[in-house]
């Protein structure tokens, strides 16, 4: 299946945002497919991903990307 590109960015209140981290985190520790629905479509993201933190610094701003990556099957 082919999917159309896509780059969303979406903000959260601060608890589901908690809620969303913690089951990740659940996720990985038991080595599961972690589920979430991002703006209207569900991603599933598989045990086999990788995780990395990112941090950004520039025009008076920083950033903190937690990235989840995977190849797409």
């Amino acid at each position: 299946m082919n999917k159309r590109k896509r780059d969303i960015e979406k903000d959260y209140p601060l608890d589901q945002f908690v809620d969303k981290l913690r089951r990740l985190a659940d996720a990985i520790e038991n080595n599961q497919r972690f589920e979430i629905q991002i703006a209207g479509e569900r991603v599933s993201v598989p045990s086999r991903a990788t995780f990395n933190i990112e941090h950004e610094r520039g025009d008076g701003e920083e950033e903190i990307e937690f990235q989840i990556k995977w190849e797409a099957k």
